[in-house]
């Protein structure tokens, strides 16, 4: 019998340890929960609900949006696509309040990779779509999915989403890559998600 309750007291604790906690008071969290960046170091806090009303005005920290916006009306043309000099047809731009300039990302298996943005093409873009000077600041991006359009399969999709989605779809894609092409689970799970974000816009 004090085997058996050994048992269960270690279980428990392996469960406990297992909980997410508020990086700031420690408390523990739910699965849907808030964030917090750090703008110099893009490094992303998961916090609690009064943690993020404490620290997410002031400070070095910024908090993080909820919403989703699914950009319908958003247009760019594949020459405007081209002249950004991305490698590949997945992106997030955020506009940087430490470089006071708009930056690209792109996912890829090593993590999230800067891209050389090109300040002219992005000006002409922004010029005929004003939203995009209207992003958040760090916290906020424009986050481009034309993966269907090279394939002839969908047409590009463009979300105003937080910034701790594009680092989700991040960390998804270097989890789930595999070999030279990424494998067939990494294009389900990028299907996934993005049907995830659209039913959350």
């Amino acid at each position: 019998m004090a085997l058996e309750g050994l048992e269960r007291l270690k279980k428990f604790a392996e469960r406990a340890l297992e909980v997410e906690r508020c990086e700031l008071c420690a408390r523990a969290l739910p699965d849907d929960h808030d964030h917090l960046l750090e703008p110099v170091g893009r490094a992303l806090s998961c916090v609690c609900g009064p943690c993020v009303v404490l620290f997410g005005g002031s400070g070095p920290r910024k908090r993080v949006p909820r919403r989703v916006r699914r950009l319908t009306d958003l247009r760019i043309s594949d020459a405007q696509w081209d002249a950004l000099r991305l490698p590949i047809d997945l992106a997030y731009f955020v506009r940087s309040s430490v470089r006071n300039a708009p930056v690209a990302y792109y996912p890829s298996p090593a993590g999230a990779t800067e891209s050389l943005l090109s300040l002219e093409a992005w000006r002409a873009i922004s010029h005929e779509q004003p939203i995009l000077d209207r992003m958040e600041p760090d916290v906020e991006a424009l986050l481009v999915n034309r993966v269907g359009v090279g394939r002839g399969v969908a047409a590009a999709e463009y979300f105003l989403a937080p910034i701790d989605q594009c680092y989700r779809l991040v960390g998804l894609i270097r989890s789930h890559w595999s070999g030279l092409s990424g494998g067939t689970q990494v294009w389900s799970t990028i299907t996934a998600f993005f049907d995830g974000l659209r039913a959350r816009a």
